[in-house]
C-alpha cells in the first residue's frame, strides 16, 4: 500500500490504484490554499542521501513559498510512469523528477500537458519544451577535484575508475578524475574499466572485481562512478584490497570508514529550491547550469562539516588546503575543466 498522510480517502484510494509508495506533507501553506509542488523519485528514497537532499530541496522550496509537497517513491520503470501520471492528476504548480530515467516519461506528459510546469532534475529531455526546466550538473568540476586529491595521495602513481557505462554522461566523472590527478602529480597513471551487461546499476558483484582488478595493477585510488549499488562493491573491493575509493552524488564515506577519501556531491536540494523560484518567478523552459560557482557541486572535504563526514580526507588538512585553491581556480575560469560530453 502507498504511504499516504493529509489526504482525503478518496484520494488515497485513488492514488493507491495508481501510484506507487506516495507521501505527502504541508509546510505552513496559507488558509483557503496555496501552492503544490510534487517530487518524483526514480527509487526509494530510503538511506539514498542523493534522494534525501531532493526530498530536502523540495521541503526547502515549500518553506519558501507556503506550499504544501507530495512525494512519489518509484521502484521500477512502470511506477515511474504511473508516478509521474499520478503527479500531472494533482495539478500542482510544479513536478519535480529527479534523474535520467525521466526523459521519455517527462517529455511525453509535458506534451500532452503543456500547463504543467516540470523541473527536470540531472537531465534533461531531447526536445525542449516550454514548460519544462532542466537541472543539469557539470559533474566534471568536483570530479577533477577528486582527482586531484588522488593524485596527492597515491603511492603508486596509480589511479583508476570504475564506471557505470561507457558513454559521455559518466565519463564526466571518470575522465575529469584522471584530469585532475595528472594536475597535481603529472606521472601519474590512470585507467578505467566500465560495468555495462544487463543490469549496470546494481550490479556490485561486478563492480567489486573490476575495482580489484584495477588494485591488481597497482592503482590505490578507485573513483567509484559505479551507481549506489555499484559503488558499495568498489568499497568492499576497498575494504578487502587496502586501497582507496570516491564516491559519487552523496556523501558514502559512512558506508565503508576508513577506507572513501571523498565525493563528488550533487546539491539536489540546492538545485531543487533554486529551479522552482525560478519557474514560480516566471523563467521556465530553460536549461539550467549548476557546478563548482552556483554551490550545485561540491566535495565533502570543502565542506566545514568535513571532520564529522567520516571521510579519509579529514584525516588531510594539507590536500584539502591545495584542493580549494583549485576549486577557486576553476571558479574564477582560470583552470578550464573539459566536459567529455560536449560535443
Amino acid at each position: 500500500m502507498p504511504r499516504l498522510s493529509l489526504l482525503p480517502v478518496a484520494a488515497a484510494v485513488l492514488l493507491a490504484a495508481t501510484a506507487c509508495n506516495a507521501s505527502s506533507n504541508q509546510a505552513a501553506a496559507p488558509a483557503g490554499g496555496g501552492k503544490s509542488f510534487v517530487l518524483v523519485t526514480p527509487n526509494p528514497v530510503g538511506v539514498n542521501d542523493f534522494l534525501k537532499l531532493s526530498v530536502k530541496g523540495i521541503g526547502d522550496a515549500a518553506q519558501a513559498h507556503g506550499a504544501t509537497t507530495k512525494t512519489y517513491e518509484s521502484s521500477d520503470p512502470a511506477s515511474i510512469q504511473q508516478n509521474v501520471a499520478a503527479a500531472v492528476r494533482d495539478q500542482p504548480d510544479v513536478i519535480v523528477a529527479v534523474g535520467f530515467n525521466f526523459a521519455d516519461v517527462v517529455a511525453q506528459e509535458a506534451e500532452r500537458n503543456p500547463e504543467q510546469q516540470f523541473l527536470f532534475v540531472d537531465s534533461c529531455t531531447e526536445k525542449p519544451f516550454p514548460n519544462v526546466t532542466c537541472a543539469t550538473f557539470r559533474e566534471y568540476e568536483a570530479s577533477y577535484l577528486a582527482g586531484a586529491q588522488a593524485g596527492l595521495l597515491t603511492k603508486t602513481g596509480k589511479v583508476g575508475a570504475v564506471v557505470v557505462l561507457d558513454s559521455p554522461q559518466f565519463h564526466r566523472f571518470s575522465d575529469p578524475f584522471g584530469e585532475g590527478a595528472k594536475k597535481t602529480r603529472p606521472d601519474v597513471a590512470f585507467s578505467q574499466l566500465f560495468i555495462g551487461g544487463q543490469n549496470p546499476f546494481n550490479d556490485p558483484a561486478r563492480a567489486k572485481e573490476l575495482a580489484g582488478a584495477l588494485a591488481g595493477t597497482g592503482v590505490d585510488q578507485v573513483m567509484g562512478a559505479a551507481s549506489a549499488a555499484g559503488n558499495l562493491g568498489v568499497f568492499e573491493a576497498a575494504k578487502a584490497g587496502g586501497f582507496f575509493a570516491y564516491g559519487v552524488d552523496a556523501n558514502q564515506c559512512p558506508a565503508s570508514p576508513g577506507q572513501v577519501v571523498d565525493n563528488v556531491v550533487k546539491r539536489t536540494d540546492v538545485v531543487i529550491a533554486d529551479g522552482i523560484k525560478a519557474i514560480l518567478d516566471g523563467q521556465p523552459g530553460k536549461t539550467r547550469s549548476y557546478g563548482l560557482a552556483e554551490n550545485g557541486l561540491g566535495l565533502n572535504g570543502l565542506l566545514p562539516d568535513v571532520a564529522a563526514s567520516q571521510c579519509v580526507i579529514a584525516q588531510h588538512p594539507e590536500v584539502i588546503e591545495q584542493v580549494s585553491k583549485l576549486r577557486d581556480e576553476i571558479v574564477a575560469g582560470t583552470i578550464k575543466v573539459t566536459d567529455p560530453a560536449a560535443g
